[in-house]
C-alpha cells in the first residue's frame, strides 16, 4: 500500500515543524552510504541544529564508513522510534555529507548533545575522530499515533 492509502488508515504525514521536533528529540539513527548494491547502513548518534545533522565519527585504521564517506557527496539518513505498534514515527532525511575541518567544528553544545554509547566515549579519548556534517536538502516524515478505528472504544 502507498503512503497515501494508508493515511485512511491513521497514518499522517509530518509537516517541517513535527520533523524539526522530532529530530532534535532522538539520538540515534541509521546512516546509509552507497557501497555498491547494498549501501551500508550504521547506526550513529547524532547531533541536530536545526538545519544539519553532525555525526562524530571514531576511526580506526581502515574505517570503511570513511572511506564511503569521502567518496560520496551525498547520504541518506533514517530516524524512527517505535513506542507501540500503535505509536510510531519515522523520518527519512537526504543531503550533502561532508568532512569538517577541526577549525570548523560545530560549537560545544551541538557536538555534545548527540548521545554516545559509553564504549565508544572511552575510545574517542584515545582514538582519532572526524566530525561530518549531513546538510539535509530533502525530509519526509510519517507518523501513526492512534488506535486504528476497529480497536477504539465506540462505548463512549
Amino acid at each position: 500500500m502507498s503512503i497515501t492509502e494508508l493515511e485512511g488508515q491513521g497514518l499522517e504525514r509530518m509537516d517541517e515543524a513535527a520533523i524539526g521536533e522530532f529530530l532534535a528529540a532522538q539520538s540515534i539513527g541509521v546512516l546509509g552510504l552507497p557501497a555498491g548494491e547494498i549501501p551500508y547502513l550504521v547506526p550513529m548518534s547524532y547531533a541536530f541544529d536545526g538545519e544539519s545533522v553532525y555525526f562524530t565519527y571514531l576511526l580506526g585504521e581502515s574505517s570503511r564508513k570513511r572511506r564511503l564517506s569521502e567518496q560520496t557527496d551525498r547520504a541518506g539518513f533514517l530516524v524512527y522510534a517505535a513506542e507501540t505498534a500503535f505509536s510510531w514515527r519515522s523520518v527519512l532525511l537526504g543531503g550533502a555529507l561532508s568532512a569538517i575541518p577541526e577549525a570548523e567544528y560545530p560549537d560545544e553544545a551541538v557536538r555534545t548533545a548527540a548521545w554516545r554509547p559509553e564504549l565508544f566515549e572511552r575510545a574517542a579519548a584515545s582514538g582519532e575522530i572526524a566530525v561530518y556534517e549531513l546538510a539535509i536538502d530533502d525530509r519526509s516524515g510519517i507518523r501513526h499515533t492512534g488506535l486504528p478505528a476497529g480497536f477504539r472504544d465506540t462505548d463512549g
